[in-house]
């Protein structure tokens, strides 16, 4: 049924390659590679009617003279153009060629985004058509694709035409009841029709078929690898130790009630009969690590090994020294923990490679460095990560494996409401950490407009010379011509320029070297970095309770959980905090979901909330994080499909929990092909 991309007309060993970087090497997953949005070619509207921040097209007449500026790095070609019911400005970015193309009288039809610069409406870098050529696609939904660099929409949209033209046909794996039960529409119509839908109302029947599946695939591989954990007994025998209360008594805070019940429950399942699978839920600066650091000792206390997972360098170093200040405090000499990653040399890893395996450490700390193939532990009986997203079923179900499988504790920051989060993480038993400690200040929060930044600076410096440090959160790295929001790489020259030269300014973005990243985290943790210019990167950054202001650029391009959890890098230490959310655009629905975290600090509320606001019709809202994606599917967005997806999987697995009837053959065979090749992207 699948061939190889080679095979398609037009496709040579150059275009596979680039195809080969978005994940397509075959036509199949050619197939599944949806659009990420959609372009809607609507009927023209008189210039009149053009509203600011909105795409709208136009059909006018030029009447203007074309004009060519050079800015910078930047040619800037302008015209005027004109219909019955007034004129605007028309504006493109290094396109010089529309000097020979653009001509006075003609008419064309002009689509683009409508903004207001001094005054004066203008549409910037507006698509520009014949009236015979819009007349073909009025009307119509066109696919816009995620793209690669030598890799265009229109390349991928012929492919896939080309695909659908060889009248291609894929088995249908659901029951007709389950279809009939759920409303979902046949799998080869979806398909076709999530591709090139002839209405919205066509598209969202489509896209609901495609998210259920997803889900579905999903919430079975995750009951799977319950059924195999559930069965799997404790082998490790675990005593409670009083050295643990010792360790509590010992703290110079009082641990939460929350904290304290948490703990009750690990503590149980470390010591009871079946292995433990717990994920904690709570805030950044919940205080779930000294719940880990507790879970540690306790194992090791009883003789055996465990392993903390962080998912950078930086968090891991830090989490290694936090906890060697903790032993020192409580007086415990016994353990003897190490730290592991990446940037250890082949000589000390060796050493510790030697150390893990004769069972000389008991804690072993570090990054995805521990469950690689040369690590072999001598008694191994607890892994905690750090950050769930990054190390998802296939870890967990690869652990399942293991001759001694351990008891895993995984601990989440990502404020996912309770309904769903049981439904994603079906193979773990949930603990939430619901209040904050007594010490924390709560974060001052401020959702301002664009013209506020000069106020903002001068409060940031104040800050900065008053001996703390900031963030400044931008969504792009590199300047693009199809979006107007901030960079992280200009956003740093531009604050160059800002602030005086005393103060230390650098920038982080996530396609740095690994060892460059670390080294300006490791930089910012120690002081030497005052503001911090980054993407998202951060998000799962550092712990550098000096940090008392983050302000994030264009917030509106950002989804509400998203925002919280950049927020929580912030308010980690002994000085008041404050958040600035700049938006960008003065749209009233983006106004209305940044107001909610105005007003709250409690990351479930605001995940709630947003969900409320959203609704089940935002197809193409802001993705909430990019560590808990899936495909098509978004767990705030489709939460109704996902609760639907999970009673189907519920009704599929009462009749035949092994999928070994007949009638769920193809289903079975679906679902393996979906273990292999989509589980491993997910970080859940």
């Amino acid at each position: 049924m699948s061939k190889r991309l080679s095979e398609l007309k037009g496709v040579g060993e150059k275009t596979e390659k680039l195809f080969e970087k978005l994940g397509i090497f075959n036509t199949e997953q050619l197939m599944n590679y949806y659009p990420r949005n959609y372009e809607s070619f609507d009927r023209a509207i008189p210039i009149s009617d053009v509203q600011e921040e909105k795409i709208c097209t136009i059909c006018a007449v030029i009447t203007g003279n074309l004009y060519m500026n050079r800015t910078g790095r930047y040619q800037i070609t302008t015209v005027t153009v004109s219909d019955h019911s007034g004129k605007i400005t028309l504006m493109w970015f290094n396109m010089p060629y529309l000097r020979s193309t653009l001509k006075k009288g003609c008419q064309y039809y002009f689509r683009g985004k409508v903004s207001r610069k001094n005054g004066r409406l203008q549409m910037e870098h507006p698509q520009m058509y014949t009236p015979a050529a819009y007349d073909k696609i009025e009307n119509t939904l066109q696919p816009v694709y995620g793209l690669t660099k030598g890799v265009t929409n229109n390349m991928i949209t012929k492919l896939v035409r080309q695909v659908l033209d060889e009248n291609t046909m894929y088995a249908e794996y659901l029951s007709d009841e389950i279809r009939q039960q759920f409303h979902l529409s046949d799998y080869n119509y979806a398909l076709q029709t999530v591709h090139f839908p002839n209405s919205m109302d066509e598209l969202i029947v489509a896209r609901k078929r495609l998210v259920f599946d997803e889900f579905l695939m999903f919430i079975l591989s995750v009951q799977q690898l319950k059924e195999k954990s559930e069965c799997i007994h404790n082998s490790f025998e675990i005593k409670p130790d009083w050295i643990t209360d010792e360790v509590i008594d010992s703290l110079p805070y009082k641990l939460t009630k929350a904290q304290t019940n948490v703990w009750y429950e690990i503590e149980r399942d470390l010591t009871g009969h079946s292995l433990m699978s717990r994920l904690i839920q709570g805030d950044v600066g919940s205080g779930k690590t000294i719940l880990a650091f507790l879970a540690m000792i306790l194992t090791s206390q009883n003789g055996y090994q465990s392993a903390l997972m962080a998912p950078t360098e930086v968090l891991a170093q830090q989490h290694y020294s936090s906890l060697l200040k903790l032993l020192k405090q409580t007086g415990i000499d016994n353990i003897e923990p190490i730290l592991l990653t990446g940037s250890n040399t082949a000589k000390e890893k060796r050493i510790i490679y030697e150390k893990i395996e004769s069972g000389a450490v008991q804690i072993i700390i570090g990054t995805h460095a521990l469950i690689q193939e040369k690590v072999h532990y001598h008694n191994l009986a607890l892994v905690i990560t750090d950050e769930q997203h990054r190390f998802g079923v296939k870890q967990r179900e690869a652990l399942c494996g293991r001759e001694n499988p351990p008891h895993v504790l995984v601990m989440s920051a990502t404020p996912i409401p309770r309904t769903l989060a049981i439904i994603l993480y079906g193979d773990l038993d949930i603990s939430v950490i619901d209040e904050l400690p007594a010490s924390r200040l709560p974060i001052k929060n401020c959702v301002v407009g664009t013209s506020y930044r000069p106020t903002a600076y001068k409060f940031i410096e104040k800050e900065i010379r008053s001996g703390r440090q900031v963030y400044i959160i931008c969504p792009m790295v590199e300047e693009s011509e199809a979006l107007d929001a901030e960079n992280v790489i200009d956003y740093t020259k531009k604050l160059i320029d800002v602030f005086p030269s005393d103060i230390s300014i650098s920038y982080l973005h996530g396609k740095m070297k690994p060892k460059e990243k670390n080294q300006i985290m490791q930089d910012f943790a120690s002081g030497k970095i005052q503001l911090l210019v980054s993407t998202t990167v951060i998000e799962v950054g550092v712990n550098v309770p000096n940090a008392t202001v983050m302000m994030v650029e264009n917030a509106e391009r950002f989804g509400l959980a998203q925002l919280h959890q950049l927020r929580g890098r912030v308010g980690r230490g002994e000085h008041q905090s404050y958040c600035i959310f700049m938006q960008g655009n003065q749209v009233q629905e983006t106004s209305k979901r940044l107001e909610i975290l105005n007003k709250s600090n409690d990351g479930f509320y605001i995940a709630s909330e947003d969900l409320k606001l959203r609704g089940p019709g935002d197809l193409f809202g802001i993705r909430q994080s990019g560590d808990l994606e899936f495909r098509i599917g978004d767990i705030y967005n489709d939460a109704a499909i996902l609760k639907e997806a999970s009673e189907a999987a519920a009704q599929i697995l009462s009749l035949d929990p092994n999928l070994s009837l007949e009638q769920n053959y193809l289903l079975n065979l679906k679902m393996n092909s979906y273990k292999r090749e989509d589980l491993n992207t997910l970080g859940i």
